[in-house]
């Protein structure tokens, strides 16, 4: 679930059931309900199962100036595609292995495939004779925190990230 401040900035990703906690308690409300219109019920009431809440009051929130490197920020960046060949990515690589100094940094890592990540090893891609198809960046804009910490982005969540449609 997609959590929204007052004013519809987006603030985090949450599990089902605390965005349900925060909608029985007032302190939310729906802005869209799950595409597949599932139902909650318990004795007393029944709530559809929210895809975006926005909270009722606004809540300030500190400025962070660097995305986290989560895997799946990582993945969600490269768009699942391997670096390498353009496969379905399952792991990640340091395109500089750490055993030869490498950093753990956005600008380090790429989603990879099982396949060449196995190949590469602990080589450099010119011992290979490989190539990135892209070069990694840290991503930039407010939706990439949201998304470091997100399994996937729902599409309804697109209007409120300010990312194109898929």
């Amino acid at each position: 679930m997609l959590l929204l401040n007052a004013t519809f900035e987006p603030l985090t990703a949450l599990p089902l059931r605390r965005a349900i906690v925060l909608l029985v308690c007032g302190k939310a409300e729906i802005v869209h309900e799950d595409p597949t219109g599932l139902l909650l019920r318990s004795a007393t009431m029944t709530v559809g199962v929210p895809s975006v809440i926005r909270l009722s009051r606004y809540v300030r929130v500190p400025y962070r100036t660097r995305v986290p490197l989560t895997r799946a920020g990582l993945m969600y960046r490269d768009r699942f595609r391997c670096a390498y060949c353009g496969g379905k990515a399952e792991t990640i690589d340091h395109v500089v292995p750490r055993s030869r100094g490498g950093a753990h940094s956005w600008e380090n890592c790429v989603a990879c495939c099982a396949k060449c990540n196995h190949r590469k090893a602990d080589k450099s891609l010119s011992e290979l004779g490989w190539r990135l198809r892209v070069v990694p960046r840290e991503p930039r804009g407010p939706h990439w925190k949201l998304l470091a910490h997100a399994k996937e982005a729902d599409p309804l969540w697109q209007r409120y990230l300010g990312m194109p449609a898929a």
